[in-house]
């Protein structure tokens, strides 16, 4: 079930936000970028911070990938951190459970990565550890059957639950025709029929350092990273690699599509299109979707107990939405609900007070949830890659504050229609010309 974010209190909003500007007017100053052979790097220095966290950004996402090898990548990086020829599987297990290291991998839609967690004292054989499965998978077949299992297990439990069912029904209906609609998780067809070879072949094509970005962040020093990434990763190949242009989500009408599933409560998302993260609309429309979430759980939850869970929010891809999202026993009146509070967002001005109530509310949640080295590596990453750049993600409350109340209701004009319902549960339950209506 999704969360709902609560108000905190003013006075901790006032104190957080407090810290976290002045720790904005030093951020970029602590953040080093330099190119090794084609590759970008990014350095966070930390200090006093007792964790280190590296990841190695593969760019593209699901414009790399056709219908027939969507998975690949995704399988290639989870057998990768099985083990690599320094640090085969038995070794590496040991190490990192002596080391409290983590490696892991995932992928999305924009890009995919491998990445480590490691102590700060054991930074020289985590790296070693984490360079070896990047730059040097050992692709074993007993490792390769073990994570086609684990993977073809997690596609076809993908119907278990209503709400990734409800998910799996919403990528199938807003990303049809577009580049997105290449699965990076891919299907249990492709799973199934991916050999050793194919990981290898993959793993050489994507290894170029004009595919890689490489984000560290940790109380490291910047230039003793760059010695350590020209040693490993700018022996790479450099290639010419650039992603293509991501086209919009097509957003021109409004539609229902209802699900028939056996379940007593009916799951709902709506979603419509939004300014990607390197446009310069998405902070006006971050806040309007804030000011949206709280008021549809105020009227959806608080006000009429139609649902335990109603919600809103903002996704951060290249190419872009937003959503309302509830689960109820009357989806009717819930989605009537939550389309008025639309309407009134397009239709008036918001007060500079209340922007500057729920803007300060987001941004604490949102720093709040920078706090671990992992975060921020994940953080500049995403700027880097889809955001317009890594300095973009440290001049985050500079542009939030500045949202006017005309922005906001420019915004929910603009983007807040055409919305494209998918339901979960019983068809009989859903009237179309409410979910439909003018909005």
């Amino acid at each position: 079930m999704r969360t709902n974010i609560r108000l905190f209190s003013a006075l901790l909003i006032t104190v957080v936000l407090s810290g976290l500007a002045f720790a904005q007017s030093t951020a970029e100053q602590q953040v080093s970028e330099f190119d090794v052979n084609g590759l970008k790097v990014i350095v966070k220095r930390r200090p006093n911070t007792a964790t280190v966290a590296a990841g190695l950004f593969i760019r593209g996402g699901s414009s790399n990938l056709t219908p027939d090898n969507a998975g690949i990548e995704a399988m290639m990086l989870n057998v990768a951190t099985e083990g690599g020829k320094a640090f085969p599987r038995d070794v590496l297990r040991k190490q990192v459970a002596s080391t409290g290291t983590t490696l892991s991998s995932g992928s999305n839609r924009d890009y995919s990565a491998i990445s480590m967690g490691c102590t700060k004292e054991n930074f020289d054989v985590s790296w070693r550890m984490f360079t070896d499965v990047a730059m040097n998978p050992a692709f074993a077949p007993e490792d390769v059957e073990r994570i086609r299992a684990n993977m073809i297990t997690a596609l076809r439990s993908k119907s278990d639950s209503p709400d990734a069912f409800l998910q799996d029904n919403v990528e199938r209906t807003i990303y049809a025709g577009h580049p997105y609609a290449v699965d990076p998780d891919g299907s249990v067809e492709n799973i199934s029929k991916f050999k050793v070879a194919d990981l290898v072949a993959w793993h050489k094509q994507v290894m170029q350092t004009s595919r890689l970005l490489l984000v560290v962040v940790g109380n490291v020093d910047p230039a003793n990273i760059q010695k350590l990434a020209a040693a490993s990763f700018g022996t790479l190949p450099k290639g010419s690699y650039a992603r293509p242009a991501v086209p919009a989500l097509e957003f021109s009408k409004g539609s229902v599509e209802t699900v028939s599933r056996p379940i007593q409560t009916d799951y709902v998302e709506g979603s419509f299109a939004a300014p990607a993260l390197s446009d310069p609309e998405y902070y006006a429309m971050r806040v309007a979707i804030s000011i949206l979430q709280t008021e549809v759980y105020q009227e959806v939850r608080v006000k009429r107990n139609l649902s335990y869970a109603p919600d809103a929010a903002l996704n951060t891809q290249a190419a872009n939405n937003a959503y309302i999202y509830v689960t109820s026993t009357d989806p009717n009146q819930s989605v009537k609900v939550m389309l008025d509070a639309i309407r009134t967002l397009r239709s008036n001005e918001v007060t500079p007070d209340v922007i500057r109530q729920y803007g300060n509310f987001f941004l604490t949640t949102y720093y709040l949830g920078q706090e671990t080295n992992a975060a921020q590596a994940g953080e500049l990453a995403k700027y880097e890659l889809v955001g317009g750049g890594w300095r973009n993600s440290l001049q985050y409350i500079e542009r939030i504050r500045k949202v006017t109340p005309t922005e906001v209701k420019a915004v929910a004009e603009k983007y807040m229609k055409n919305i494209r319902f998918n339901v979960i549960g019983n068809p009989s339950d859903v009237d179309k010309t409410v979910f439909l209506q003018g909005i």
